[in-house]
């Protein structure tokens, strides 16, 4: 049962080493964001409507992109089920791409004649006014903001989708000890849910991209759900950083300053990484972590790129591991669920 939410994880990671990212005009979230963008158009600014769409515009695209799919495909066949699901899973992750995109700033950075193209290409990273920054200022947006989208482009989804399912496995193995019908708990229903919960995730990320940080009332909603939401996966993000690293201990040094940055959440990364790099990243007039280092150079913010690239396949790994060990448990407990 738990096994396909396994596959599903890896179907995902394989399609975003191969084909980084669908076609805009197919992808779901660029789908969602124009959607999003009309609604924000459309209504008025008050904090009730935020409200609203907080509620309704996540569940809706988990339900639309994800569960319904899932489940019925789940109903056919299960290995299609994990097929579609690990599809679905796909489009909210973001490794390649990131990784693509941040190296990239980094090698025109290097020079100064590509300095006007490094900064043109770290909008696509980090939403900062790039115009006058420097090659070190360009460098440490670059390694700040790959940080910082580990955790909302891989880790929350990942985190997400692990979670649901173990929660159905715990329903299943609970439901069997109390000696209930487990028939509902199908390899389709788990992987829906799961898929569901990645999906859920990613629109609330969605949602205060486009609205959490504007000056309108209508973004208050979305900008606290998505800091509750992203509590754990920055912490999550920050610990796979310091693992991957070889470097648990920098954790402790990363609390010093992940409070700087006004998100309570974006810190954790990006002081993890300030440390175990021994580097200052800033954003001019709005904060700095770790004052008394120098800003990245060429070699260490490269080195920064590959150790997030490291802690996206730690994340990865360890999705699969705790599926399948989740598994192994339920298979234990003896319980038998249909599909």
């Amino acid at each position: 049962m738990i096994r396909a939410a396994a596959l599903a994880v890896l179907v995902a990671a394989a399609l975003d080493s191969t084909i980084a990212e669908p076609p805009a005009r197919v992808h779901p979230v660029a789908v969602l964001g124009s959607i999003v963008d009309r609604i924000d158009r459309t209504l008025p600014d008050t904090r009730s409507v935020g409200v609203v769409i907080a509620v309704l515009v996540p569940a809706g695209f988990a339900a639309v992109v994800a569960a319904v799919p899932v489940v019925v495909a789940g109903w056919v066949d299960p290995l299609l089920g994990s097929v579609l699901a690990g599809v679905v899973l796909y489009t909210c992750l973001s490794r390649r791409l990131l990784i693509e995109t941040a190296e990239r700033v980094v090698s025109l950075a290097d020079s100064d004649a590509d300095l006007p193209a490094a900064r043109e290409a770290l909008r696509a990273l980090a939403g900062r006014d790039a115009d006058t920054l420097s090659a070190a200022h360009v460098r440490s947006a670059a390694v700040e903001s790959a940080a910082e989208n580990l955790a909302d482009g891989l880790i929350a989804p990942l985190t997400a989708f692990t979670a649901a399912a173990a929660v159905m496995g715990v329903i299943a193995v609970v439901a069997s000890v109390a000696d209930v019908t487990t028939g509902a708990l199908t390899t389709g229903s788990v992987l829906a849910v799961a898929t569901g919960a990645a999906a859920w995730v990613k629109g609330v990320n969605t949602l205060d991209s486009m609205l959490g940080y504007r000056p309108r009332r209508a973004g208050w909603a979305p900008a606290r759900l998505d800091d509750l939401v992203m509590w754990i996966p920055a912490r999550l993000s920050a610990l796979v950083l310091a693992v991957a690293a070889g470097r648990p201990t920098s954790l402790l040094a990363a609390r010093r300053w992940a409070r700087r940055p006004d998100s309570p959440n974006s810190g954790w990364p990006m002081a993890t990484i300030a440390s175990v790099l021994d580097v200052r990243l800033e954003k001019p007039g709005t904060y700095v972590l770790r004052p008394a280092a120098d800003l990245p150079t060429a070699a260490a913010a490269r080195r920064g790129i590959r150790l997030v690239n490291r802690a996206a396949w730690l994340g990865i790994v360890s999705a699969v591991g705790c599926c399948l060990a989740l598994d192994v448990y339920v298979a234990g407990t003896g319980v038998v669920t249909a599909g």
